[in-house]
């Protein structure tokens, strides 16, 4: 199982953007890079450092994906039809992790992946403890009837910062919710503006 060893929020800071949009990233009090040198002026990136970015802050945001599988989704969204792009926005965000955290159930794109891991979510009934498990069209995830007085459940459920996009039809009170289609990239709420296919550019160099 991969881990993020590096701390959650340096990855905001070397970005220079809060990517997950949460209140306490320390983005917010200083927009500068972490490290000794994280106030030098930056010089224009060139288009590799451009599409490097795009990709770390698109794989970060995914909380722990390991490259290897990353650059699996990638090699899954050209051989699909449509623009790759898209079709890799739609394969992350399909991810059980992912509708587990967009479906308001958890604060947190790493609890969700630990929320998973711990057994606390089904779909269409069933357990399912691997996060990466992909999430179809029509499927119900709920979790766990155990697990639904959990206090990060409660918490996340009331938090303000985000909302549960239109894409997933979430129940709170049944702590369930169903994915009406894969999303495209103007669907996700990201935080800050995600660049897709500077990611494909990358891989196809």
């Amino acid at each position: 199982m991969s881990k993020r060893h590096a701390a959650k929020y340096k990855l905001d800071r070397r970005m220079g953007q809060n990517i997950w949009g949460r209140p306490k990233s320390p983005v917010n009090r200083r927009e500068y890079g972490p490290g000794q040198h994280g106030q030098r002026r930056k010089g224009k990136m060139s288009d590799f450092g451009t599409q490097l970015r795009a990709k770390q802050k698109l794989k970060g945001y995914y909380g722990s994906i390991s490259e290897r599988q990353f650059r699996g989704y990638y090699a899954e969204a050209v051989r699909m039809k449509g623009d790759s792009g898209e079709n890799l926005i739609g394969l992350l965000e399909c991810r059980l992790d992912a509708v587990v955290y967009r479906a308001k159930f958890v604060p947190t794109v790493f609890a969700a992946r630990q929320f998973v891991n711990h057994g606390h979510v089904t779909v269409n009934g069933r357990k399912v403890n691997i996060p990466s498990y992909s999430v179809k069209p029509g499927d119900v995830v709920a979790v766990k009837e155990a697990s639904r007085q959990m206090i990060l459940v409660l918490e996340a459920v009331g938090l303000a910062e985000r909302d549960v996009p239109d894409y997933l039809e979430t129940d709170h009170t049944k702590m369930t919710t169903k994915l009406a289609r894969v999303p495209t990239l103007t669907d996700v709420p990201y935080p800050v503006q995600m660049e897709p296919n500077l990611v494909v550019e990358f891989y196809s160099r």
